[in-house]
């Protein structure tokens, strides 16, 4: 929620020679231009600088120009490169001076690190004096907020896992004092279509929308679909989204996996969690990543019960108890062979369904030559088993992944069948 009184407008700066360069992928400005469009606040320029005390000033001069909050990430650390803090200080005619508290803070996280406290990380202690000054729990670095020139500048080191905390727990609750109406979101989630066919489906509303708005978001797999709403309060903005989300819904039918901000792998497990459905996994082309995408879902440990890759011929034999006929006259990438590692793991792990995935990834094909991205995907459950031939495209990880979303896919739609 936001309460937008007028039109803010926020400009994002991020600072490091290394983004520039392309050395590490600039995720601060991703995270923050995501949370400000949350809030209602538009940003219409972001741009990032090296480490150059001249060139980051005349950025920060262009962005008071066009811009009523200035945020920076990333340089904040105790080096001679650092030198957002004093840059933002100097446009502003602020004196930093040394807050006892914050260097307190920082020597005993040093402390509890069994590292040296060494004289030049005392500039990360300075602020001016009527500055915010931003905590930072996970890093020596804090930040802090500027109010001056009649703009707000927000300082923000340039750690993902420093900004992110930060932000949340001090930037948003900021900025939402500075707001009147309120935002309301809802998303509603949708697999298996293309960006293209789903805003043509729904072309209709969007040409007549205006208070909700409706925008699409494409994702490897699925799409989102953002209705958003403003208002004087909650109640009223959800008032104006619901009708809207509902008709979405109604158009996509089965195709819409999620109601809300969750991914699909979350969707579904969630689901096997909340009805107690075990589950065991037997993958060769994805290569644990079905696994993977379960075990980082908390409370899966109820439900999940063995994960097996079986990459080789042998290993699918041994393990699964895959016939070496099946292997033989259809190969490992087979429905056939699909069925039964689906069977064989179920019965391995005496679990409720068992899940499997074969096929070829590339970048060649096998010895069979069958086409790159041919896969088959099976879910063993009780007396029946269920299969999938996929034709995918891309890169080999791309379809590994894909494989593996469609996997999810695979189980929700069964279980959707069923209705449950």
């Amino acid at each position: 929620m936001c309460r937008v009184a007028i039109k803010v407008v926020a400009e994002i700066i991020s600072v490091g020679t290394e983004l520039l360069m392309g050395q590490i992928v600039n995720t601060d400005a991703q995270y923050v231009a995501e949370k400000l469009s949350e809030l209602g606040i538009d940003m219409l320029h972001q741009s990032v600088v090296g480490d150059n005390f001249e060139r980051l000033n005349e950025n920060l001069k262009t962005a008071e120009q066009r811009a009523d909050i200035i945020i920076t990430t990333g340089g904040l650390g105790p080096t001679d490169d650092d030198m957002t803090k004093e840059c933002v200080c100097e446009l502003c005619e602020k004196k930093l001076v040394l807050n006892d508290d914050v260097l307190d803070d920082i020597k005993e996280y040093f402390k509890k690190k069994n590292i040296e406290f060494t004289p030049n990380n005392e500039k990360q202690a300075k602020f001016p004096k009527d500055a915010v000054i931003l905590k930072n729990s996970v890093g020596t670095a804090p930040g802090c907020i500027i109010n001056a020139r009649g703009k707000v500048f927000i300082v923000l080191p340039g750690p993902p896992r420093e900004l992110k905390p930060m932000f949340k727990e001090y930037v948003v609750p900021y900025l939402k004092d500075k707001c009147s109406d309120v935002l309301f979101t809802k998303n509603v989630q949708v697999f298996g279509l293309g960006e293209s066919k789903v805003e043509h489906m729904i072309k209709d509303i969007i040409r007549n929308q205006s208070n909700p708005t409706i925008a699409t978001y494409c994702h490897p797999g699925y799409v989102t679909i953002r209705i958003t709403s403003k208002a004087e309060n909650e109640e009223k903005a959800k008032a104006l989204v619901d009708p809207v989300a509902g008709e979405v819904i109604k158009i996509f039918g089965d195709s819409v996996f999620e109601v809300g901000d969750r991914s699909i792998t979350e969707t579904v497990a969630g689901f096997l969690i909340d009805k107690e459905i075990t589950i065991s996994v037997s993958e060769s082309c994805t290569g644990g990543l079905v696994s993977d995408a379960l075990v980082k879902v908390s409370g899966i440990s109820s439900v999940f019960k063995l994960g097996v890759v079986s990459y080789s011929n042998e290993a699918k034999m041994n393990m699964l108890g895959v016939k070496k006929e099946t292997l033989d006259t259809v190969g490992a990438v087979s429905r056939e062979t699909a069925i039964q590692m689906a069977r064989g793991v179920m019965k391995a792990g005496n679990s409720d369904i068992g899940i499997s995935t074969t096929g070829i990834a590339g970048p060649g094909s096998d010895n069979t030559n069958k086409p790159v991205g041919l896969v088959y995907i099976a879910l063993s459950h009780a007396e029946e088993t269920v299969v999938e031939e996929l034709h995918l495209n891309g890169t080999r990880n791309d379809i590994r992944q894909m494989t593996v979303l469609q996997v999810f896919n695979m189980i929700r739609k069964y279980f959707m069948d069923k209705g449950e």
